[in-house]
């Protein structure tokens, strides 16, 4: 009697020596102080100028800085100046924002003046798009072309990878952001060695630049929110429902996005569409007030310190108008990213929550309501918890996150995302 013998399994990974490793400590440490430096400089000349257009000339005038005339001029005449740069810039600041994500391709090295202008020009004028995505190509671009140049034998995904940790790990203050992207990225290629050996240049360019970010920088993700306590079966609930409804209100965003993006297109200019946009973002900040603008994270700041200030109704409208604000700003042709503005829409989403049933924790509604949202809007399933972790400094925390992750996660995936083919068609 004989019996078919098992297949084989696949062969066990093989660890790689040292001394292949150790020459990637250099480039990855060059790399992610680089990356961490442009985000902080861009940042930094974004808040001054946000000083003058927002404070000093409005002041000088005699208007009110956040008014609603001054709200409508403003966001008007950075969809303006926004548009001059798309028109006139070499190479059009870059693509189309509306389809790209965090993963970027290597653009030419000429691009990047105009993308840098337009980015800081948009951190500085109110729309409600974060930094993340122009600054992770320009630093791709950066250092794909530095190691070109300099180091032709190695691969060009290597410098890819490490520009994108190093600034992940810069925007997100920490490098263990960038090292769940990154594995979340290795699990779809296939992988030579190790996860650690995979993961120690990228882990040292994101070290790196998360360090760098917290000695000449200031981040921002520290809330200085109540801990949770030991969680109940009423936490439990809390988090599922909050995080799943979240989650819906994200993906109303992400249907209507190529709706949106169709609609700018139609007006064929930069001139026209950024313009337009910026006087609907305009009229969106006066009904929303002055926290539904720019990339949210102050914003969310300010919301949290002082939780039982506004009511239910206030943190919806300032929930749905800010979304309204984000689906305009990525469609119409503004360069920026959507992960920071949907923080702002989940953390006030959670604290909606929270203003309806008090016995819900704040720091629970706000978590529960960013994790929902980013799932929705980033698909992101590592970004989206670590970021709605890190808002809370309780390790409490991250057991509930996970399990609302689940029903979160059953909602969004296969489903369209907020991203678009060349074609307008949107990314599933």
């Amino acid at each position: 009697m004989t019996h078919d013998a098992a297949p084989p399994g696949p062969a066990p990974a093989r660890a790689r020596p040292a001394r292949t490793l150790l020459p990637l400590f250099l480039p990855a440490v060059a790399v992610g102080a680089v990356s961490s430096l442009l985000y902080v400089g861009v940042s930094k000349l974004a808040d001054q100028l946000k000083d003058v257009l927002w404070k000093d000339l409005p002041d000088a005038l005699g208007i009110g800085g956040y008014s609603s005339l001054w709200m409508i001029v403003m966001l008007t005449s950075t969809g303006i100046l926004v548009g001059l740069v798309v028109w006139k810039a070499p190479g059009h600041a870059g693509p189309d924002p509306a389809t790209v994500g965090l993963q970027a391709e290597p653009m030419a090295p000429f691009i990047l003046p105009g993308l840098l202008v337009a980015t800081a020009l948009m951190l500085a004028g109110g729309p409600s798009l974060g930094p993340e995505n122009p600054i992770i190509a320009t630093n791709v671009a950066l250092a794909f072309w530095a190691g070109r140049r300099f180091a032709p034998a190695a691969p060009g995904a290597l410098w890819v990878m490490l520009a994108e940790a190093g600034t992940i790990g810069a925007l997100f203050g920490t490098p263990v952001a960038a090292a769940l992207v990154i594995s979340e990225a290795l699990a779809g290629r296939q992988m030579k060695g190790l996860l650690w050996d995979n993961l120690f240049a990228p882990l040292t360019a994101a070290s790196v630049g998360s360090m760098t970010t917290a000695l000449i920088g200031h981040p921002s993700f520290d809330l200085d929110l109540p801990p949770l306590g030991d969680p109940g079966w009423a936490d439990v609930l809390s988090a599922l429902v909050i995080a799943s409804a979240a989650a819906v209100l994200g993906m109303a965003a992400v249907y209507l996005f190529p709706y949106a993006h169709k609609a700018f297109s139609l007006l064929r200019h930069p001139m026209l569409a950024l313009p337009v946009g910026g006087l609907v973002l305009g009229l969106l900040g006066c009904l929303g007030g002055p926290l539904t603008l720019f990339k949210g994270l102050d914003q969310v700041a300010e919301i949290a310190r002082h939780p039982d200030d506004y009511s239910a109704g206030r943190y919806a409208l300032m929930a749905v108008v800010k979304l309204a604000a984000l689906v305009v700003a990525a469609s119409c042709g503004f360069r920026g990213g959507r992960i920071f503005p949907a923080v702002f829409v989940g953390a006030a989403f959670g604290l909606c929550a929270h203003a309806l049933v008090p016995s819900v924790p704040s720091s629970l509604g706000l978590a529960a309501g960013v994790l929902g949202t980013l799932l929705a809007i980033t698909r992101q399933g590592w970004v989206s918890l670590f970021t709605a972790a890190v808002l809370v400094s309780s390790p409490t925390i991250i057991a509930l996150l996970c399990i609302a992750s689940l029903p979160a996660w059953l909602l969004v995936t296969g489903r369209p995302q907020m991203q678009l083919h060349e074609d307008g068609s949107p990314l599933r």
